[in-house]
């Protein structure tokens, strides 16, 4: 059973995700500030944290860097700051997600099953096979099909699209996907992410101007949806 640390001053939005978990089998434990999150999570070794970053006591961002000093355990962050500076900042200090608020509970589900699904897994599939309805990435043959026929990627765009389909349903930093795609001394060149996933949509979205599985977040990085 999976162990959910529900942090946030918002007494209302705490009891509504532990009412909501809970009756999906996970196990809750709650925090309205952020050292009582830290006790807790220390206290009960959570699988996955859901932070909320208006905190009475302390930033959410400096919560984030406490939880980092030990555990790689996936965070989600609920915040209402909607600046791209600060959802990079969140990124940046550890978060694996961002959500804004206010939220859709049923985006936050999946948002968390995501979150706690391992990176590579393809939803029940052991072959690593990740399908949407327009394009299907085979990530074991390194290869696209659309329309029963492959798709001709370079080595750059398949690597981005390997990265983002391994992280199918999270949010992926501008700066994780530059440095794990084009290398460590990369993460300010968003321009090449652009570029990048321009080509990539036209390859594979049946609207390349509207995407429907190669999803922008503005200023703060890309999500592969299905």
């Amino acid at each position: 059973m999976t162990r959910v640390l529900v942090v946030d001053d918002e007494p209302l939005i705490v009891r509504a995700l532990v009412v909501n978990l809970e009756a999906r089998t996970y196990e809750v434990d709650a925090a309205g500030d952020g050292a009582g999150a830290l006790r807790l999570a220390a206290a009960r070794h959570p699988d996955v944290v859901v932070l909320g970053l208006g905190l009475p006591d302390m930033d959410g961002v400096d919560v984030i860097k406490g939880l980092r000093r030990w555990t790689r355990g996936p965070i989600v962050v609920l915040s209402a700051r909607h600046s791209s500076k600060e959802k990079a900042e969140v990124l940046d200090a550890g978060a694996d997600d961002y959500v804004t608020k206010p939220f859709g509970m049923d985006e936050l589900l999946a948002r968390l099953r995501a979150a706690v699904r391992p990176a590579g897994s393809a939803d029940g599939d052991d072959q690593g096979i990740v399908e949407t309805d327009g394009f299907t990435v085979d990530l074991s043959a390194k290869k696209v099909h659309r329309d029963g026929r492959d798709v001709r990627l370079t080595p750059t765009e398949w690597h981005l699209l390997e990265v983002l389909a391994r992280n199918a349903g999270r949010l992926v930093g501008q700066k994780q996907l530059l440095q794990e795609v084009w290398g460590p001394s990369y993460g300010t060149e968003t321009n090449y992410l652009r570029v990048y996933m321009a080509q990539l949509r036209r390859k594979l979205e049946t609207d390349p101007s509207s995407p429907r599985h190669l999803i922008t977040e503005p200023g703060t990085g890309y999500r592969f949806e299905k």
